[in-house]
């Protein structure tokens, strides 16, 4: 049953924090504010929405994909936007808010729930600007890093460090492709490593690399099998390694198990 609540509760959570997230990835690419008192409206008319239409997902499907003022098709990415991160937060809070009623009295029980949204919802903001634009934010890649290392101070010394190392292994894999690859990479993959390497720490951070790589590879190989893309064309990477760090998120502590390896604090909490 306490997993049922969680699930819900994250699956909301989700949908709103995937509407914003939405908001701030496409104003950002556009140069446009996304704080303050600025207002969303319709890209058709310029009618500034009201609050019935800004409901995560339901808004969607009770409009049936229009505008309410003008008629215009909402494009279908912003529903999927919303569902996918609402499924991401469902999974995520499901799977690191069991200790939450001991929370209430142990703070150090919520660390790893608060760590894991935090680096879940960051990666899929980052993948989103990547997928608009091919570029992936400094600001929105280290940021979370910083909050990151400042909770795990929770973890005492040994919480820092790993955090610390995690940055540097994030980091320094991406860098040495880049090198190696002369620009074949962008930078902002390495800082993106480099932040979420500050949150999971060393052993999740190479468990990310392994997916994000694994399922990068696939795509490319899929695309190029299907003649979609060809040996020299640029795929972006930042979606890959945010998908291979949310897969660490949700089963990293039991891959790193099924090799015999015992994940560092927080992750061996659950």
């Amino acid at each position: 049953m306490w997993l049922v609540v969680l699930f819900s509760f994250g699956f909301l959570l989700g949908s709103v924090l995937g509407s914003f997230l939405n908001v701030v990835a496409r104003r950002t690419v556009a140069g446009e504010s996304w704080w303050g008192k600025s207002r969303s409206r319709c890209d058709t008319c310029g009618t500034f929405l009201t609050s019935s239409e800004l409901i995560p997902l339901l808004s969607w499907l009770v409009q049936r994909g229009r505008c309410r003022t003008c008629g215009a098709v909402i494009p279908k990415s912003y529903f999927y936007v919303e569902f996918v991160c609402a499924l991401i937060g469902a999974l995520v809070t499901a799977r690191w808010g069991q200790a939450l009623p001991e929370g209430v009295v142990n703070g150090k029980a919520l660390l790893p729930l608060l760590l894991a949204s935090t680096a879940a919802y960051s990666l899929y903001l980052n993948a989103l600007t990547d997928i608009y634009s091919g570029y992936i934010f400094d600001l929105f890649a280290l940021a979370p890093g910083a909050m990151g290392l400042l909770l795990r101070i929770g973890g005492g010394g040994q919480g820092l460090t790993d955090g610390l190392l995690g940055a540097a292994l994030g980091y320094g894999i991406i860098a040495c492709i880049i090198l190696l690859s002369r620009g074949g990479m962008g930078w902002g993959d390495a800082h993106l490593m480099a932040g979420l390497g500050s949150i999971l720490g060393w052993k999740m951070t190479g468990t990310a690399l392994y997916f994000g790589f694994l399922l990068g590879g696939f795509w490319a190989v899929l695309l190029l099998v299907t003649g979609k893309a060809k040996r020299k064309d640029a795929i972006p990477l930042g979606p890959f390694l945010a998908l291979g760090g949310i897969a660490a998120i949700l089963c990293g502590p039991s891959f790193l198990a099924w090799f015999g390896i015992t994940s560092e604090w927080p992750w061996n909490a659950l």
